[in-house]
């Protein structure tokens, strides 16, 4: 079963699911809705900040849960099955709130940039799905080259994530924000698909469904 996913799971894929569970498009509005009261150095510093603490997070996030993993003798399956089941709230949610009315804006950031950096990094940035998409592909990992390419990967998306954190009011007035939506839009249908993939793979990793 592993070597099938191995099979399946390409560099194209990693990267297309880090930029879904982890990536730049989901924080571009929460980013700016937070810091919309902080003059242009202090975002800077909180952008900065909360890139390291977010790939600390998810690095060490990663590794943490693959040790917990293997010492508590989970299957990968069960978190596998887990996290799809969780991927699929967040999409389903993601997918429908085009149908609901707006939500109040979230309250300001705290103003000193550390104390608002740790609010940025975790949940809006590391998602607990996430975590859990970098423990699976870990644990998937045959080799050392393998879980370079999976760690570089993540590092590149962070680095999207940077970027967009710098730029978020310029994206937020230009045409890049009618792209970043439809995009978003996008990569919400395709969470729910591949949250719905992730669920009927790990059925199959536990028994449940066969062929």
């Amino acid at each position: 079963m592993q070597e099938a996913r191995e099979a399946v799971i390409g560099v194209g894929a990693i990267f297309t699911l880090f930029v879904i569970t982890l990536g730049p498009i989901k924080i571009l509005g929460p980013f700016s809705q937070l810091t919309r009261e902080l003059d242009e150095p202090t975002l800077r510093r909180v952008a900065v900040r909360t890139f390291l603490l977010s790939v600390v997070t998810v690095v060490l996030g990663g590794f943490v849960g693959l040790v917990l993993l293997e010492n508590w003798k989970i299957p990968i399956s069960a978190l596998e099955l887990a996290g799809g089941l969780i991927f699929f709230m967040v999409g389903m949610r993601l997918v429908l709130e085009q149908y609901e009315p707006p939500p109040p804006p979230p309250p300001a950031l705290p103003p000193t940039p550390t104390a608002s950096a740790l609010r940025l990094a975790f949940p809006t940035v590391v998602t607990p799905y996430g975590i859990s998409a970098v423990i699976v592909l870990l644990a998937n990992s045959p080799a050392r080259e393998r879980t370079l390419t999976i760690l570089g990967v993540v590092m590149v998306v962070m680095v999207l994530n940077l970027l967009v954190m710098l730029y978020a009011r310029k994206l937020l007035g230009s045409v890049a924000l009618m792209v970043l939506r439809i995009l978003g839009a996008v990569l919400g249908v395709l969470q729910v698909a591949l949250a719905v993939e992730m669920i009927i793979r790990a059925l199959h990793g536990v028994g449940v469904l066969h062929g």
